[in-house]
């Protein structure tokens, strides 16, 4: 959702997890789409195969892990909605763009 929610600001954004799936949580697609943003073309990818490096800032959405080989320009703190409510998913969804929308001069 972050990467949607990124490019859909206008920022280069990539995002990786830990435990990625083989595709985008259909849950996530489908409360991107009700606010017009399209995520169903994204692939997850893993964090070892994520080059920091390319990006002005990295953070972290939390979901209690940690990235200790990357530097991070903050943690987010947000819980993983996977395997939640539909509501969970929409206030994660929220949360995000806030956060997006926080760090854009």
């Amino acid at each position: 959702m972050a990467e949607g929610w990124a490019r859909h600001l206008g920022l280069e954004a990539a995002s990786a997890g830990t435990h990625p799936g083989p595709s985008v949580a259909k849950n996530a697609v489908i409360v991107m789409a009700e606010i017009g943003i399209d995520i169903s073309s994204q692939v997850p990818s893993h964090i070892d195969d994520f080059d920091h490096s390319q990006f002005d800032k990295v953070f972290s959405m939390g979901c209690g892990v940690s990235c200790p080989n990357i530097p991070l320009d903050g943690d987010w703190e947000l819980e993983d909605p996977v395997g939640q409510s539909m509501e969970i998913y929409r206030k994660t969804r929220d949360a995000i763009e806030t956060k997006i929308r926080s760090i854009i001069p």
